[in-house]
C-alpha cells in the first residue's frame, strides 16, 4: 500500500529538490529533532507541510548567517513565535545586505580608481569592513583604554597594511578548517602551531600589552557564541567554530599560564 502527496504537502525528495538541498540532510535535520515530518506514510515515506517549509528556511537563513546546528536548534527553540522570528532573521538578512552592498561599492570604488591611477581614500577602501561596530563590547571586556589604543593602532596602519591584517586571520581560519578536515585535533602540534598563529596575530592588535590565557579562551568562547564571529570560521566547515575554541583553549593553559 502506498501514500498518495497531498497538494498541501511534500514529500521529503520534493522538498529537498525545492529547497537545494538533499534527502540524506533533511533526514539528518529529522534525527537532529530541527525539522520532524509532518507525518509518515504506510510505505515509510516522510511528508512535509507548510509549516515544515517555513522551518527549514528559517533552518537554512540561520546556516547562511554561520550557525551551527546546535546554535540553530537553540534559536529554534527559543522562538516560538514563528512571524517575530522571521521578522528577526529579514532584518538579519538585510543588515547584511547592505555590509555585503557596501563592501561591493568599497571594491568597486579601489578598482575603478586604482585603474585610473587616481588617490585612494581610507574611508572609501574600507567602507563597510568597519571594525568600531565592536567597540561597546571591546570596552565591556577589556576597557576603554584597551579599545583606544587599538583604535590609535587601527588608524595608524596603511591600507596595505590593514588589508593584510584581515587576510592573515582569512588565512587562519582556513587552516582551522582544513587541518580539522584531515582529522587533527585541538591538542594536535599541527593546530597548536596554527594556535600560535593566531595569538600571534591578536598580539599585534593588542601591540605589545600581554594576552592573558583568560583572555585569549574568552575570545574562543565569543567565536562560538556570537555569530558574527562563527561565522568566520563555520564558513570552513560546521563546528569549526568550536574547534578553534578548544584549540585556543589548549594553547592558553599550555603555553599562556
Amino acid at each position: 500500500m502506498t501514500s498518495a502527496t497531498r497538494s498541501d504537502e511534500w514529500s521529503i525528495q520534493d522538498l529537498a529538490k525545492a529547497a537545494g538541498t538533499t534527502s540524506r540532510t533533511l533526514r539528518h535535520y529529522g534525527q537532529l529533532g530541527l525539522l520532524l515530518p509532518s507525518r509518515i506514510g504506510a510505505n515509510g515515506y516522510r511528508y512535509y507541510d507548510q509549516n515544515s517549509l517555513v522551518r527549514l528556511q528559517r533552518i537554512l537563513l540561520l546556516r547562511e548567517l554561520g550557525l551551527g546546528l546546535p546554535a540553530i536548534a537553540e534559536v529554534l527553540n527559543g522562538h516560538q513565535d514563528t512571524t517575530a522570528a522571521l521578522r528577526a532573521h529579514l532584518e538579519l538578512l538585510r543588515q547584511e545586505q547592505d555590509r555585503i552592498r557596501r563592501q561591493i561599492e568599497s571594491v568597486t570604488t579601489t578598482l575603478h580608481k586604482t585603474e585610473r591611477g587616481e588617490q585612494l581614500m581610507a574611508a572609501e577602501v574600507f567602507d563597510g569592513f568597519d571594525h568600531t561596530k565592536y567597540k561597546d563590547e571591546v570596552i565591556e571586556r577589556w576597557g576603554k583604554d584597551a579599545y583606544e589604543s587599538g583604535d590609535r593602532w587601527w588608524r595608524s596602519l596603511s591600507e596595505a597594511d590593514k588589508m593584510a591584517y584581515q587576510q592573515t586571520h582569512i588565512d587562519i581560519a582556513a587552516d582551522y578548517g582544513r587541518a580539522r578536515a584531515a582529522g587533527r585535533t585541538p591538542d594536535s602540534d599541527e593546530v597548536q602551531a596554527i594556535a600560535q598563529r593566531h595569538r600571534d596575530w591578536l598580539g599585534d592588535g593588542w601591540h605589545g600589552r600581554q594576552l592573558t590565557a583568560e583572555a585569549f579562551i574568552g575570545l574562543g568562547e565569543m567565536y562560538v557564541a556570537d555569530m558574527r564571529f562563527r561565522k568566520n570560521y563555520d564558513v570552513h566547515g560546521e563546528g569549526i567554530a568550536e574547534f578553534v575554541r578548544d584549540a585556543m583553549k589548549v594553547y592558553a593553559e599550555h603555553r599562556l599560564r
